[in-house]
């Protein structure tokens, strides 16, 4: 039997997020006074599982998308990339289809495909390209064309 947590437990790890802090002086140089958010993984999941079939997010949005919520300066945008991430492979371990988020519309910054994503850059570009998006190849990366205008708002 193995010990290694289920990625739903995982996510189920963090009963201390959201939080809003002061911005940490190695940071205020870059971004100034003010305040960060960090989302909770929840927060995460249902702005991925708010876009629908046909359009796209990208992690800097749902970033966008708490700092406004909680009234921050600036989004943690690595918390929220990573959270991302554990909500795909949380969601690959669920069996029932309509439990599953549509982790795969949700992109890294600049319509980035995610190769941490289950079953890396194939799995997520068969499943973009089922819903009518184009995938093209810049050097070893992959990013949905005209990714911009199919941005879904996540609020």
């Amino acid at each position: 039997m193995s010990t290694q947590k289920s990625w739903r437990d995982r996510l189920a790890s963090y009963p201390h997020l959201p939080n809003v802090k002061e911005i940490p002086l190695p940071m205020r140089k870059r971004h100034g006074e003010g305040t960060i958010a960090t989302p909770s993984p929840r927060e995460v999941e249902e702005a991925m599982r708010g876009v629908p079939e046909g359009r796209l997010a990208t992690v800097l949005g749902i970033g966008e998308d708490v700092v406004v919520r909680h009234r921050a300066t600036i989004g943690c945008t690595v918390t929220t990339a990573i959270f991302a991430h554990m909500v795909a492979h949380a969601t690959e371990e669920v069996l029932e289809a309509e439990d599953k988020t549509p982790y795969w519309r949700t992109l890294k910054i600049g319509g980035e495909l995610n190769p941490k994503y289950p079953g890396g850059i194939e799995a997520q570009m068969t499943k973009l390209e089922a819903e009518g998006h184009t995938v093209v190849q810049r050097g070893k990366r992959y990013f949905v064309e005209d990714f911009a205008k199919k941005l879904a708002g996540t609020r």
